[in-house]
């Protein structure tokens, strides 16, 4: 079974103020089961909370397919997201108001319905529809099976010797794979625990460490912050200290973070690669060595190679059980996407000598990693050039301490100049807060080739 959920009387999830066992997790999600049984597809509000837990293990209980919407989705995105997918039914937590026109169920974290489990729907059936970032476009849907789910989770608990006896630290959003497949599913699969802190600080961190959590999941920016408070705080430190381990991801961890993880607390942190599309595909070995800027070999059953390679860079092309089944209403994009049963993943590698791979880069340049986000520039382009004071528009990343990179406008006005705030929470408005451009610069014009199109690589600040 993709979620045994067995050990009743063990503790399954934790969030502050509430903590269920296997057994309430298994009962409650029965009742949603119940409800959302003959569904097509069932949309999760997914707000980092017990409710959103419930709902998902409920729904891939009764087999229906999840669609996780992030709370913080601007009216345009989430309007094409529900009309691309078109779920029946939007399960929430209570006192939470969706601006969603479907019918809506409250999740009860009370509800307790015993019975024998549900049969178990065959690996290759949908589980989950997530949708990427909108690097080219609108986001698409990735479809993602249950074997998929089910083989990565088992891989990464061989590689970082995962068991029921640990217990996940975590304040990732719920969703995405990050934090609900791997962060959530992946410590109930175990017949562990997960404890979600709610929204990351250091001392809730802490906190955990010194009440029996054992591994944390974060992203760099969480990291950054958390190695910075290290320093400041030897009790915190102390705390960290005695983690069984730490997992980055969704970004590369720089390496002065690296080193003051280490040098605050004695940890070193393990690194990891994946995507919507593939899950995790490589990773560091809880026993392997860890140095700063790789991402492990590929994971047991996974394949990767480097396609196209010169002067020892290519592109990652991934093969294995691991892999989405494709986008949802876009055979186009799935056929583009594959090469000979191969997944082309846009991202440039080099590889070590022990196999390890270091990613170097984006084959586009569209792509911006910034708070553990993949953030589509030409996404936020769109939105700005609606502004009415925004004739012209590009957006890049550059390097920031705290969240990876951080998004930059270069801005065209018409005629008068707008604000950088006006224009930030207008893309908010629009996309999701973390799209917002962080800085904005004014030009009198862009940079463009012979062809007219921008040339990104001039634009610095």
């Amino acid at each position: 079974m993709l979620l045994p959920l067995t050990a009743p009387d063990r503790l399954a999830v934790r969030f502050p103020g509430l903590s269920l066992t296997h057994g309430e997790v298994r009962a409650a999600a029965r009742a949603v089961a119940d409800r959302v049984a003959g569904r097509t597809r069932v949309a999760v509000w997914a707000t980092p909370s017990p409710e959103t837990v419930l709902a998902v293990v409920g729904c891939l209980a009764a087999g229906v397919p999840v669609v996780p919407l992030n709370p913080k989705t601007g009216s345009r995105e989430l309007a094409h997201i529900l009309a691309d997918s078109a779920p029946e039914l939007l399960l929430h937590a209570p006192g939470d108001t969706p601006p969603v026109d479907l019918p809506k169920h409250a999740v009860d974290v009370s509800a307790r319905v015993e019975g024998d489990p549900l049969p178990e729907p065959d690996g290759e059936a949908v589980a989950f529809v997530v949708y990427t970032s909108g690097t080219t476009g609108p986001p698409k849907g990735v479809l993602l099976p249950r074997r998929a789910i089910a083989s990565n989770l088992d891989a990464l608990a061989e590689i970082w010797a995962w068991t029921a006896d640990d217990v996940v630290a975590h304040a990732l959003p719920l969703f995405h794979v990050h934090g609900l497949i791997v962060g959530v599913l992946g410590p109930l699969r175990r017949g562990g625990a997960v404890r979600h802190l709610g929204r990351f600080a250091s001392a809730a961190v802490g906190e955990a460490f010194r009440d029996g959590a054992t591994v944390l999941f974060g992203v760099p920016t969480m990291y950054h912050r958390l190695g910075l408070d290290c320093a400041e705080d030897a009790e915190l430190a102390d705390a960290v200290g005695k983690a069984r381990l730490l997992v980055s991801g969704s970004a590369a961890l720089p390496a002065t973070d690296h080193a003051r993880i280490t040098a605050t607390t004695g940890q070193r942190v393990v690194e990891r690669y994946g995507m919507t599309e593939t899950l995790m595909n490589c990773g560091v070995r809880a026993d392997g060595e860890r140095r700063p800027g790789t991402v492990g070999p590929a994971l047991p059953g996974v394949e990767v190679r480097l396609a196209d390679e010169a002067d020892g860079m290519g592109e990652i092309e991934v093969r294995g059980p691991n892999l989405f089944l494709g986008y949802l209403n876009r055979p186009d994009a799935t056929e583009a996407a594959f090469v000979d049963g191969w997944f082309r993943t846009g991202d440039m590698a080099v590889v070590d000598p022990d196999g390890s791979y270091r990613i170097v880069g984006r084959r586009a340049t569209d792509l911006i990693k910034s708070g553990g986000y993949k953030i589509g520039a030409g996404e936020i382009e769109n939105a700005l050039l609606e502004h009415p004071g925004v004739a012209e528009v590009a957006v890049t990343g550059e390097p920031d301490d705290d969240l990876g990179e951080r998004i930059v406008a270069w801005v065209v006005a018409d005629g008068d100049r707008p604000s950088a705030d006006e224009l930030a929470d207008h893309v908010a408005g629009l996309l999701a807060p973390h799209k917002r451009p962080r800085v904005v610069r004014f030009l009198d014009s862009l940079p463009r080739n012979e062809m007219g199109k921008v040339t990104k690589r001039a634009l610095h600040g």
